[in-house]
C-alpha cells in the first residue's frame, strides 16, 4: 500500500504528461522556456491571483516572498512553529528572527488571538502556514496585519487547490507561496514552486529576484539568486493541472468519509464553515502513536508524522531561548499527530482496511 501513489496518478494522465515532456525535449529550451510562462497565466487564472512566479521550489518561493519584502537583518516575522523547518529557516536565512506563536489546538493554523501580544517595532511580516491542506484565519490576520502595517505571507506549501470563504489559497494575502514537490497536491517530477502576489511592484521584483536579481540580460539592478522553475517540471504540472479539479473533489470525498468512517474513535480533521481542505495529509490524533504506528506497519499501513519536533525545539532554533513548554498546543500536537495514506486514487476497499486496522490499533 501506498501512503501517497504516484504511480496511479501518472497512469491516468500518462499520455498528456508524456506529450508535454516530449514537447520540452523537442523545443530544447530547459531553462525558461515557454511552459513557464503558459504555466504562470494558468496557476494565477486558478487561484485569483494577478501575478503567478514558478519557482525552483516551496523553500526558495518563501525566500523570495521575504526578500521581495526587504525583509532582513534586524527584522522580526511572526509565524507557527508546529511546520516543516522551511518556514522558519528561510526567516532566519534572510537574517530575520523568526517569531513564534502558538496554534490553534484545532486547525493547527497559527492562532490569530496570540498574534497581537508577538508584534513588536521591529516586526514586519506574519507568515501563516496552510498546514495539512487547510488555509489558516486569513480575514483575521490581514485585519491584525493591516492594522499594524504588516505584510502577510501565506506559507501555502500544502494547500494549492483550498478555498477560504469563496477564495483559494493563494489569493488570501500580500504574498503567497506554495511547493510543487511531488507528494503535494499538486505535484511536478521533481522540485518545483510558485509565488503569488495582487502587487506589479512586488511580482516584478520576485521575477527578477529568482533569475539572480536581473532586470535585462547581464542588468542587476538588485542581490537575487538562483531560483528558477525548470520548464520539464512546468510541462509536467500544466499537464496535471488539467485533471487537477477532479482530484481536489476527490480528495475532498475521501477526506470526508475518512472523517465519518473515524467519528467519536479518534480526533479528525476539523473543517470550519468557509473552509474547504485539499488533505496534502489527513492528520488523526491518537494516544500512544509509537505503538499504533507499529499496529498499523504490520498490518500494511503506512503513516507518517508531520511534525514530531516544533521549530522552537529544534537545535538550530536553540538560540531563541525557547524551551518546552513554550507553545503547548504546538507541542501537544507533535506528540499526538499521524497522517494516514492520502491520496485522489484511494479506492474505498482500501480506506475500509485502512480505518480497520486503526480501530483496531487503538482498541
Amino acid at each position: 500500500m501506498d501512503f501517497i501513489d504516484l504511480k496511479s496518478q501518472y497512469k491516468h494522465s500518462k499520455s498528456a504528461i508524456d506529450a508535454r515532456i516530449h514537447a520540452v525535449l523537442d523545443h530544447g529550451q530547459y531553462i525558461m522556456g515557454p511552459e513557464v510562462a503558459e504555466l504562470e497565466s494558468k496557476l494565477a487564472d486558478y487561484t485569483g491571483a494577478k501575478h503567478a512566479i514558478g519557482v525552483a521550489d516551496g523553500t526558495t518561493a518563501l525566500m523570495i516572498a521575504l526578500m521581495a519584502l526587504g525583509i532582513g537583518a534586524g527584522d522580526e516575522v511572526i509565524t507557527t512553529p508546529f511546520t516543516f523547518i522551511a518556514t522558519g529557516e528561510m526567516i532566519a536565512l534572510v537574517g530575520a528572527t523568526p517569531v513564534f506563536v502558538d496554534v490553534d489546538p484545532t486547525s493547527y493554523n497559527l492562532d490569530p488571538a496570540l498574534i497581537e501580544a508577538a508584534i513588536t517595532p521591529k516586526t514586519k511580516a506574519i507568515m501563516p502556514v496552510s498546514l495539512y491542506g487547510m488555509c489558516a484565519d486569513f480575514d483575521r490576520i490581514n485585519a491584525i496585519a493591516e492594522k499594524h502595517g504588516l505584510a502577510v505571507i501565506e506559507d501555502g506549501a500544502q494547500s494549492f487547490g483550498a478555498s477560504y470563504h469563496g477564495k483559494r489559497s493563494g489569493a488570501l494575502s500580500t504574498i503567497a507561496t506554495t511547493s510543487f514537490f511531488p507528494s503535494k497536491p499538486l505535484g511536478c517530477y521533481g522540485d518545483g514552486g510558485a509565488c503569488f502576489t495582487n502587487d506589479d511592484a512586488l511580482a516584478k521584483k520576485m521575477r527578477e529576484i529568482r533569475i539572480h536579481g536581473q532586470d535585462r540580460r547581464y542588468h542587476h539592478p538588485i542581490i537575487g539568486l538562483n531560483g528558477r522553475l525548470d520548464t520539464i517540471q512546468a510541462a509536467v504540472l500544466l499537464a496535471k493541472l488539467e485533471t487537477f479539479d477532479d482530484e481536489v473533489t476527490a480528495r475532498h470525498r475521501i477526506g470526508a468519509r475518512y472523517s465519518e468512517l473515524l467519528k467519536d474513535k479518534v480526533r479528525t480533521p476539523v473543517l470550519p464553515a468557509g473552509y474547504t481542505s485539499v488533505y496534502a495529509q489527513y492528520t488523526v490524533e491518537v494516544d500512544d502513536r509509537e505503538a499504533v504506528q507499529a499496529k498499523l506497519k504490520a498490518a500494511g499501513v503506512p503513516t507518517a508524522v508531520h511534525y514530531p519536533i516544533p521549530l522552537h525545539l529544534q537545535p538550530a532554533f536553540s538560540s531563541l531561548g525557547l524551551g518546552e513548554g513554550a507553545f503547548p498546543h504546538a507541542e501537544a500536537a507533535g506528540k499526538r499527530v499521524m497522517s494516514l495514506p492520502m491520496h485522489p486514487f484511494l479506492d474505498n476497499a482500501t480506506q475500509d482496511k485502512i480505518v480497520a486496522a486503526l480501530l483496531e490499533a487503538i482498541a
